[in-house]
């Protein structure tokens, strides 16, 4: 990562912390059940806090509006703060009875912003549709053309620690719309965000410019848990930018592979740019609407009036990615309308398992790359799958389409039929000379593969020889034996692959309810395959020259 992005990054982060706790003390405004909730949020002034009573529902289409001062009006349930989850923690159902809610009586929002309205923060309420009906629960900003300037993007809002989710039975649309700027969602639980035959998501975002910092929530939805892009934005130009995207769990129930509900993936960006996904568990992907694979980075002209789409800068690092059809697939380019190349994607550091296409649909790819993005950096990661390790296509056979500035590196993983496989090619050197020009191939472990048909530096152990450097392959613990080949042989001096300890070892860590109060953990050590869906996932490391202390980063 080039010092520019870090600092941008860096300056970004500071500015989305700062609309999270940009509250001042100002007056208590409560709203008891039945209470004109509206008419107190039109009351209210900057730094004042309208407080609702535990477990009253309020009905409405309410509009959070321009208020014209500099610190956060919070929208909060005047409850026992020793009775839920504090700041930095992750509500859960099990607190719904505890939290005011705020419930949409038709297939409009609960909750929307008006144009340029900044410093608004929800907090501890449960938000929910009207029974059957299908929409947006919450709208942060507008995604349509009322909002074709920057001028008008609402910003400075904070949603911290809401349950948020559609009907059981029915689903729903979308958990968020977000098309503001400074925005941070935070310590909050979306379910049942799912459709029949139609796109749902947790989060989803065209029109907004950002920064947003998505942090420690719980995101299930059939379509995407988290989407940018998807429409084209109003505004001209625009990519959403500076995103951190950290410590979620994005998952869905395996029962609804035997419903009705469209799948598609469960991380996706359309149009983005500097964009950080770090320490999250993303799982339960499976074939359906769309092939399988878990994370998808794709440039789209959705609509066909943005041909300025992209998306770049894009770190993916510490994550756990498990029991999907494929891992990760990478489009260079719109295929459909005029878009910009996709670059500057690194996947590092994470692990990847129970890539699966018996079990899960799909083709069992770890990386599926196509139509020629540039700058790929891919280094560090551990990967139990079933396809080819990677899979890439473009351009013609006499002209194919490369993929410049490729890196693949210190990634422990098996070689499986086909192993790097082009569109048109013979495995192996044939492919990366033809699709892969110049690029950097080393320090690979890949099992069951030839060392003939690769560049040297690389290593190609038996099947056999490949589950003997775990701890426990069978059992889902894929932490290197002391004895490992792969221990300090990588290139940069430190272990072959993922640092598994130090994920595994920093997502034990409780960032769920306070000391008391009910909440899953991570074991320390052993089984991937075993980890509870409700921790989260810091990793934090220091990093070596390329980023990789004992394999951490």
């Amino acid at each position: 990562m080039n010092r520019l992005v870090r600092v941008t990054w860096l300056v970004a982060a500071c500015w989305i912390a700062a609309a999270a706790i940009s509250t001042a003390a100002g007056e208590p405004i409560r709203v008891p059940a039945g209470g004109d909730l509206q008419a107190a949020i039109n009351q209210a002034r900057s730094g004042d806090r309208v407080l609702l009573a535990p477990g009253a529902t309020y009905t409405g289409n309410f509009i959070l509006p321009v208020h014209g001062g500099d610190s956060a009006i919070t929208i909060a349930t005047d409850v026992d703060d020793t009775r839920v989850p504090g700041r930095g923690r992750r509500i859960a159902p099990e607190h719904a009875p505890l939290l005011a809610k705020l419930k949409s009586p038709n297939g409009n929002p609960a909750l929307r912003t008006a144009a340029a309205a900044r410093h608004w923060r929800l907090e501890l309420v449960e938000v929910l549709p009207a029974a059957g009906a299908s929409a947006d629960l919450i709208q942060l900003g507008d995604g349509g053309s009322a909002q074709r300037d920057a001028a008008a993007v609402p910003r400075d809002l904070a949603i911290d620690r809401c349950y948020i989710h559609g009907d059981k039975a029915a689903g729903q649309k979308r958990g968020i719309a977000l098309n503001s700027g400074r925005t941070a969602i935070t310590g909050s639980h979306f379910s049942d965000f799912k459709l029949s035959g139609a796109d749902s998501q947790a989060i989803a975002g065209w029109n907004g410019t950002g920064p947003y910092l998505i942090e420690n929530n719980y995101l299930e939805a059939s379509g995407e848990g988290f989407l940018l892009g998807g429409a084209d934005p109003w505004i001209a130009g625009l990519v959403p930018a500076d995103i951190t995207f950290r410590r979620n769990v994005v998952s869905r129930p395996v029962a609804w592979r035997q419903e009705k509900w469209q799948v598609k993936n469960l991380f996706e960006l359309k149009n983005a740019r500097r964009v950080l996904v770090e320490r999250n568990l993303f799982e339960n992907n499976w074939s359906g609407a769309q092939s399988g694979f878990a994370i998808v980075i794709t440039p789209r002209n959705q609509d066909g009036r943005a041909p300025w789409s992209t998306v770049e800068d894009v770190t993916f690092r510490g994550n756990i990615v498990r029991n999907a059809g494929g891992g990760v697939n990478i489009l260079g380019r719109d295929n459909e309308r005029p878009s910009r190349v996709a670059r500057g994607v690194r996947i590092a550091h994470s692990i990847f398992t129970g890539i699966d296409a018996k079990a899960w649909g799909g083709s069992g790819i770890f990386l599926q790359i196509g139509e020629a993005p540039e700058g790929i950096v891919v280094e560090h990661n551990t990967v139990i799958h079933s396809g080819n390790v990677i899979s890439v296509y473009g351009g013609t056979r006499e002209r194919p389409a490369a993929v410049r500035g490729f890196v693949f590196r210190d990634n422990l993983l098996r070689h499986n039929r086909y192993g790097v496989h082009g569109q048109d090619r013979a495995p192996g050197n044939d492919t990366l000379s033809t699709f892969f020009p110049n690029a950097v191939f080393i320090c690979n472990a890949l099992a069951g593969g030839h060392q003939k048909d690769y560049p040297e530096g690389n290593w190609f152990p038996s099947e056999q020889e490949f589950r003997a450097q775990f701890v426990g392959f069978d059992a889902g613990d894929y932490r290197l034996r002391e004895e490992s080949m792969f221990r300090g042989a990588a290139c940069d001096g430190t272990n072959v692959g993922a640092g598994v300890d130090e994920i595994l070892e920093e997502a034990g860590k409780d960032r769920g309810p306070r000391k008391g109060q009910s909440s899953p953990r991570l074991p320390a050590h052993g089984s991937i395959s075993r980890l509870t869906s409700c921790a989260a996932f810091p990793v934090t490391r220091p990093c070596g020259p390329r980023g990789g202390v004992g394999g951490g980063f």
